[in-house]
Parts: structure tokens; sequence; C-alpha cells
């Protein structure tokens, strides 16, 4: 890569660090960068994992307030995305390129539509649990279904992860009634753990381009920490918003793409 090139990957490894812990869509900024600098889009693939990985560090110290509130939710999904992170880079490994192209747009789609409407979703929920005069207690727990679906978005997230906390963060909304800033403190360490398990795989079967891999590090942990800050500061709303535009461009994206 000429001096130039390297500068615009840094730069897209700030971008996706910040993209990672506000809206999770890292990889539809980083992804694209690689290739076109020359990567094999394996190989891009992967050094883009492993080189976002820091993000996910960083994102974890700017939301360590967050993740203090519910440390067991918290670490039965870090372990479920962590054996799912695993699966997806065999995948990877194993499968063509390009695989899922034609099935990841719309499963962001409707993901977007559920993080969209999860209050109301929430709500009626909540009003059905109720029904009968039963006491509705809050949902603290992950049930066998939401369980499944973080598993699933955790193999995703190892065999590509384009909008995988746009999906985290829907399945964790919909299935817990905790506080969303809360949710997408979870969703960033959770994708650590993926991605984590993903990036020492593909350490030690795959090809690396290791230099995309330090400058994406050095400038993603510092855009991870940034995301965090960030995304704690704004309103529930305003969070739920930008994460289902960010999520309807990534489709919108791989669709024309």
């Amino acid at each position: 890569m000429s001096g130039l090139e390297q500068l615009v990957v840094v730069l897209a490894g700030l971008g996706a660090g910040v993209l990672s812990t506000t809206v999770g869509v890292a990889s539809l900024l980083s992804f694209p960068v690689l290739l076109a600098v020359g990567l094999p889009p394996v190989v891009a693939n992967v050094s883009n994992t492993i080189g976002l990985v820091p993000s996910g560090v960083g994102g974890g110290i700017g939301y360590r307030e967050e993740l203090r509130v519910h440390p067991r939710i918290t670490a039965a999904v870090m372990v479920l995305t962590g054996m799912g992170g695993a699966a997806g880079a065999a995948l990877l490994l194993a499968l063509p390129p390009g695989v899922f192209e034609a099935v990841v747009p719309w499963l962001i789609l409707g993901t977007c539509l559920l993080v969209g409407v999860q209050p109301r979703l929430s709500a009626w929920l909540a009003a059905q649990r109720g029904r009968g005069g039963r006491e509705v207690h809050p949902r603290l727990r992950l049930s066998a279904m939401a369980t499944g679906f973080v598993l699933l978005t955790g193999v995703y997230g190892g065999y590509f992860g384009a909008g995988a906390g746009v999906m985290m963060i829907a399945t964790l909304a919909l299935s817990l009634d905790i506080d969303l800033r809360v949710i997408a403190g979870i969703r960033t360490i959770a994708l650590l753990a993926s991605n984590l398990v993903a990036a020492l795989v593909f350490v030690v079967v795959a090809e690396v381009d290791w230099l995309a891999v330090a400058l994406l590090s050095v400038s993603s942990i510092v855009g991870g920490y940034v995301g965090a800050r960030i995304a704690r500061r704004l309103p529930a709303a305003v969070l739920r918003m930008l994460v289902v535009v960010a999520g309807v461009s990534a489709s919108t994206v791989m669709l024309v793409g």
C-alpha cells in the first residue's frame, strides 16, 4: 500500500470503530476500503475482523458503567457469541465467498424493523404477560429462543459481521427489559467476543495482511471508545433511530453492490 492508501485505511479504522459502538455497521465502512486498496475478498474479510478487535476493547472501556448493570446477562451473551464466532470463522474459510449475499441484506432490514417497533412490541408483549391480573416481572434472563438468536448472531459476526450489531440490539431489546444504552454496551462487548474468537482462528489458519491489521487496530480502538462515549449520552429514541438508519443504509448498500 502507498502512504495515501495507508492513511485511508487508518481513517476507515477510526470511522469503523465509531460505527461499531454506536450503530453496529462497522464492516460496511472498513471492508470496502480494504478491497479498494487491493486486498482479495477473503484476506480483506479476515484482516478486517482481526483489525477491528481493538474497537470492541475501546467500546468496552467506554461502556464500562453500562456493563456493570447486568453482569450475568453480559457474561452469558459473550459466551454465546464467542462460540458463534468460532463457527462463523470456520464457515468463512469453508464456504465459497459471498454465499450469504442474497440473504443478509433482507435479514438486516428485518432486524431494523424490529428495532424500530421494539418499544411498542415490548409493551404489547408485557400486556399479554400481564393478562388475567398476573404480576409482570422484568425479563432479566435470556429465553431459549433468544439464546438461539444470540448464538446465530455470533456466527454471522464471525463470518462477516456487517449489521451484526443491529441484529444483536434487536434480539436483546425484544428479549430483555433493560435500558437500550445497556443493551448497546452488551452488544459491543458481545461482538468483541465473536470477533476475538474468530480472529484467533484466522491467525492460525488463514492468510492475513498484517499491515492492514495494524493500521485498523491503532485507529479502531480510539474510534470504539469515542463511539461508546457518544452513544451513552444519546437519548434512547435517538440511538434507536440511528441504529435503524444505519441498518437500512447498510442493507441498501449490500443490495445495490
